[in-house]
């Protein structure tokens, strides 16, 4: 594929200015959607795109957005409209790029969240608007913002807005511009109510659509991990220690678990920062803008606000959670594998119904997400001590070592220790201070079994059904504390001032060896191995739901949502938590 400069330059005739412009930006190749849209764009056509994100679709519709801006006009001739504030931000700056030896050409960028004067003094000027749909509402309503003069609209990210729910907002601001006017539509989908804007709105567009059978970029490789719910931090920290990725960001479907990951990364030694809905746009701002700078190398966010995120050198993304709709998932893979560079995304699965989501997921993009194991503190260990045997090898060629020889020499002649022993026993201390920040992590067979087979072992609970105990209580201090998983447990005999469980004996001894550990309630409680038996009959017992004794084999399957003939993909739907 011809560069970008030349392609433009040979076969479409841009103006010196862009060609320049596009030469400092270093761009190589055009993508599919720049090779198609951009020349169908400045032939002046109406355009619907279908693309996902990270395949170049900025530069598709802002590089023939500006040339087609007319400098001299102090009037807004091209609005973009975008979901998120972060997005629309994004597109002002690569804008502002591709006009930079354009003369006469301002950009304002307008959204929710941020003073209006700064704003309506940047529209005074402005002939280039991006903006989100209900700022831009809020301008037309003060008459701060006319489209009189408007040539050319675009929707970036339609199906998102739509999402979000700007229909009305989206049709209110296309009614009020010229009809003698160029729109321009990118969505990765094309839900019904897409179809009808561009029925009501574009005059015969054409279609360029570059969705591949493989809905993902190569260049992503895609794992996933079965871990416990309870132990999801735990799995998040063992990946990063062992990866060791220069800059990544962390996905959860909540703005609370953002928090929650924030607060757990930073106290592990992590530089973390988190995004959502929730946040002031000057704390937006402050943490993309230590994210870009490298302050913070690691950033958590919900998918709403990691929209417009397009930071480069993102080598790694983690799914905390599996996102609520497979289209969420291709976005935010998307953040890395960019520019022709490599990148990963990594899904913390733990349970069964999780693991055929991913299995369908693979199939709806048509790439493999294949299973990996979480790496070991053995394997860790292994890394930490490659790195400082790295450091040391340096250390001595530099000869930066010199101003620790009398303190070697105390150790050798004074006490007499060998060169060899003292420099085991700096590596020992070295490594024994890493080993204390990974956590201990061990997959346990139980997670993915059924409780069916084993030596089965009674524990005994001092804590009964006068203390208000219930089974969920007992499963989650398990889970919390061990890396069993709920399907460990097996019946629960709940009396008046203790319960009895029945476990494996594999299981009840992991469960007994952290005794001390358990909280329910507020209270400490113990479990410690019994010789009575699971029985109904035995004295003092309550009836517990209408029944002599409460069975629980683990928590009961949610019943799944009814099929209506969509895929998961199609049709967005509740996430599915692990038990």
């Amino acid at each position: 594929m011809p560069a970008i400069s030349e392609f433009l330059f040979e076969n479409i005739g841009l103006s010196l200015e862009l060609v320049q412009a596009i030469k400092d930006l270093n761009y190589t190749e055009a993508t599919g959607i720049q090779a198609k849209a951009i020349p169908l764009l400045m032939q002046g056509n109406d355009l619907i795109g279908r693309s996902c994100t990270g395949t170049g679709k900025t530069a598709a519709f802002g590089i023939p957005a500006v040339e087609c801006v007319a400098g001299g006009e102090r009037s807004a001739q091209v609005l973009v409209l975008s979901p998120t504030r972060e997005l629309a931000m994004q597109i002002a700056q690569e804008m502002c790029k591709y006009a930079k030896y354009k003369p006469g050409v301002a950009v304002a960028a307008i959204y929710g969240g941020a003073p209006m004067e700064p704003q309506i003094h940047q529209l005074k000027t402005a002939n280039i608007v991006i903006g989100t749909p209900g700022r831009v509402m809020d301008h037309l309503r003060r008459r701060t913002l006319r489209l009189d003069n408007l040539r050319m609209v675009i929707l970036d990210e339609a199906d998102e807005m739509l999402n979000m729910g700007f229909l009305e907002d989206i049709q209110t601001i296309l009614a009020q511009t010229p009809q003698q006017r160029q729109t321009v539509l990118f969505s990765a989908t094309m839900p019904p109510a897409i179809l009808k804007i561009t029925e009501e709105f574009l005059r015969d567009p054409q279609t360029v659509d570059i969705q591949s059978e493989q809905r993902t970029i190569s260049t992503i490789e895609q794992f996933y991990y079965q871990v416990p719910q309870s132990r999801k931090m735990d799995a998040i920290n063992l990946l990063l220690q062992m990866q060791e990725p220069r800059r990544s960001v962390i996905f959860s479907n909540t703005k609370s678990m953002v928090d929650e990951l924030v607060c757990y990364l930073n106290d592990h030694g992590f530089k973390a920062a988190g995004l959502h809905g929730d946040m002031k746009q000057a704390g937006r701002t402050h943490v993309m803008q230590g994210f870009r700078e490298g302050k913070n190398r690691i950033l958590v966010a919900t998918d709403v606000a990691a929209r417009g995120i397009d930071v480069e050198n993102i080598e790694a993304v983690y799914n905390f959670d599996i996102p609520q709709d497979f289209e969420y998932y291709i976005h935010r893979i998307g953040r890395t594998g960019r520019a022709g560079k490599t990148g990963a995304s990594h899904t913390l699965v733990c349970n069964r119904h999780q693991a055929e989501i991913i299995r369908s997921l693979s199939r709806y993009i048509n790439a493999p997400i294949l299973e990996a194991s979480m790496p070991t503190a053995e394997n860790i260990q292994q890394k930490h001590l490659e790195k400082l045997s790295a450091k040391v090898a340096k250390m001595l060629s530099d000869h930066s070592f010199t101003q620790y020889e009398n303190q070697l020499d105390q150790l050798t002649n004074t006490h007499g220790f060998a060169l060899r022993e003292v420099a085991c026993a700096l590596l020992q201390l070295q490594l024994t201070k890493d080993k204390r920040l990974i956590p201990v992590f061990k997959a346990s067979a139980a997670t993915h079994k059924s409780f069916q087979n084993g030596n089965r072992m009674v524990l005994h609970l001092d804590m009964g059904r006068q203390e208000g105990i219930t089974p969920n209580d007992i499963v989650n201090a398990i889970t919390s504390i061990t890396n069993l998983s709920a399907r460990a447990v097996g019946k629960i005999d709940i009396f008046d001032d203790h319960t009895l469980l029945e476990m494996r004996e594999n299981d009840a001894a992991i469960v007994a060896q952290q005794s001390g550990n358990y909280t329910i309630k507020g209270r400490a409680v113990h479990f410690s191995p019994s010789n009575l038996t699971m029985r109904s009959s035995l004295p003092n017992a309550r009836h517990f739901g209408g029944a002599p004794r409460m069975e629980y084999r683990g928590k009961p399957s949610r019943e799944k949502p009814r099929r209506s003939g969509k895929s998961f993909g199609e049709k967005r739907r509740r996430s599915y938590d692990c038990p």
